[in-house]
């Protein structure tokens, strides 16, 4: 079953029980798969599904430092809500020193020497860390690394 699928049939199993919170959550995130397959002309995979749930976390931690900022508790505890209905879809997190492994490897593997290369390096870690680690996590690695 795809992951698609999976969170169709999530949607479905919140609607019979009547969990309000988690069927917002999920028809949201299915309606932002939706938008980009209409937009790019194209059919989502797995992969790109994790990016988007990835993204939409990300723009919910954001609004969150933002809620905290206006004292807005109601809106925080919604968005907080989200994230972890979100979080669900996302695979197992690399830890902090398996990022540093990983991105250190790539860093040997594409020869990457100093500050200059940090794009190049991203764009590899981007590619094969997406949805395993968190980009901040995964920057600063790729920071320390090309200073070494």
């Amino acid at each position: 079953m795809s992951l698609k699928d999976r969170i169709t049939e999530d949607m479905k199993s919140a609607m019979r029980a009547r969990d309000a919170a988690r069927l917002s959550a999920i028809r949201m995130l299915l309606a932002a798969c939706k938008q980009r397959e209409v937009d790019e002309r194209i059919v989502l995979d797995d992969a790109a599904v994790v990016g988007l749930v990835d993204k939409l976390i990300k723009q919910r931690k954001d609004s969150i430092t933002a809620f905290e900022q206006g004292r807005r508790a109601d809106l925080v505890a919604k968005e907080s809500a989200e994230i972890a209905v979100l979080q669900v879809y996302l695979p197992q997190r690399l830890s902090a020193d398996e990022t540093a492994a990983q991105v250190a490897a790539i860093v040997a593997e594409l020869g990457a020497t100093g500050p200059g290369d940090m794009g190049r390096v991203m764009a590899a870690v981007k590619a094969r860390l997406a949805g395993q680690a968190e980009m901040a996590l995964v920057s600063a690695a790729v920071k320390q690394a090309l200073t070494q």
